[in-house]
């Protein structure tokens, strides 16, 4: 299987990616992940990644393209993991899911000839398909050290809101509490809100804390948008305490 993750929507860019899949391995299994990635967002692509990765079958080869540094100094990669692959630019965008799998090795893969704005196409679709097809992973590129590891790992309770997900909620990378109560510190704001474990529990129009489905904290508001009422950015810090 070919699980594709990227920040081109449901454009064309999308549908030649699969084509080209298509053409180089006519049997593959294609699924999206997720292609509305906010766009170059490395963070929120890799946040996703990381919690995502698992609940696939092993040997599922995800392609991953959120990247503008393509056609830059970035090395474009594959990685093999204890039960995966990942495909895609060396941005830190992978580093995180193939870490927390176990990484076991690491190639460069060719982009001569390709296009510098469309590696996607002309690099790493047709590579993951190739590994998908069962070719030998060592002769696809040479071993190469990665440049570039994201880490998701919050500094005491300050965090990173890493993901405003489609019903506004509000996606940090701190751990729960044991606690009814905590105190948010964002920009300008510090003030007390509650927390429930779940959506049903809160009053409606009301905005509380939540453990999400990706065990972190995550700010929410009943019947609404929690980005409405709290205007954030992917990547501002955030003190949940």
């Amino acid at each position: 299987m070919i699980a594709i993750l990227s920040d081109f929507g449901h454009s064309e860019y999308l549908g030649v990616m699969k084509g080209v899949i298509r053409k180089t391995y006519p049997e593959a299994q294609i699924t999206d992940l997720y292609n509305d990635v906010k766009a170059q967002n490395i963070l929120e692509g890799a946040w996703i990644l990381l919690k995502s990765y698992s609940h696939f079958p092993k040997g599922t080869v995800f392609l991953a393209v959120v990247d503008p540094g393509v056609g830059g100094k970035r090395n474009p990669i594959a990685i093999k993991t204890k039960d995966y692959y990942f495909v895609g630019p060396d941005n830190g965008l992978m580093y995180p899911a193939a870490s927390d799998n176990g990484i076991t090795k690491v190639i460069k893969l060719s982009d001569k000839g390709a296009s510098k704005t469309f590696q996607g196409r002309d690099v790493f679709a047709g590579i993951a398909a190739r590994i998908a097809k069962g070719e030998r992973f060592e002769k696809l590129g040479h071993a190469v050290k990665l440049q570039n590891k994201l880490d998701f790992r919050p500094k005491g309770r300050e965090g990173k809101i890493v993901r405003v997900d489609t019903f506004g909620n509000i996606i940090t990378n701190l751990s729960p509490l044991k606690k009814k109560e905590y105190q948010l510190q964002y920009e300008h704001r510090d003030e007390k809100i509650p927390y429930f474990e779940s959506y049903e529990a809160a009053s409606p129009d009301q905005l509380f804390v939540i453990t999400g489905s990706a065990d972190t904290l995550e700010i929410a508001l009943k019947n609404g948008s929690a980005f409405d009422n709290l205007p954030v950015k992917i990547g501002d810090k955030i003190v949940i305490k």
